[in-house]
C-alpha cells in the first residue's frame, strides 16, 4: 500500500471556482517542477549507474560485486518511476486544463 502511495498521484480533484491568472500561473510552475523532478529522477539513476559500474570494476573487492548489481538494478527502476510519474502527472495535468476549457 505504501509503494502505491510513493508511486501514484491522486487525481481526484474537481476544479469548482473560476480560473483567474494565479491559477494559470501555479499550473504552469507545476508543468516546470514536474519536469524538473524527471530530471532529478535521471540524475539520480546515472549516479547510481557510475557508482555501481565503479564497484564492479574494483579489483580485490569481489565480496562487494553485488552492491554494483544492486546499484545497476536500481538505476533501471528509478528511471522507471521517474517517467511513469511523470507522464501520470502530465495526464493529470492535461485534464485538469481540459476542465478549465469546459469552464470558460
Amino acid at each position: 500500500m505504501k509503494l502505491r502511495n510513493i508511486i501514484s498521484s491522486s487525481n481526484d480533484f474537481r476544479n469548482e471556482e473560476d480560473i483567474i491568472l494565479r491559477d494559470y500561473l501555479a499550473l504552469e510552475r507545476t508543468k516546470m517542477a514536474n519536469e524538473r523532478t524527471l530530471l532529478s529522477y535521471i540524475r539520480s539513476s546515472l549516479y547510481l549507474l557510475l557508482g555501481g559500474i565503479g564497484i564492479i570494476q574494483l579489483d580485490g573487492f569481489e565480496g562487494i560485486h553485488f552492491l554494483g548489481y544492486i546499484a545497476l538494478g536500481l538505476t533501471v527502476l528509478l528511471v522507471l518511476i521517474g517517467v511513469y510519474r511523470f507522464n501520470l502527472l502530465k495526464k493529470n495535468l492535461k485534464n485538469y486544463y481540459a476542465q478549465i476549457d469546459q469552464v470558460k
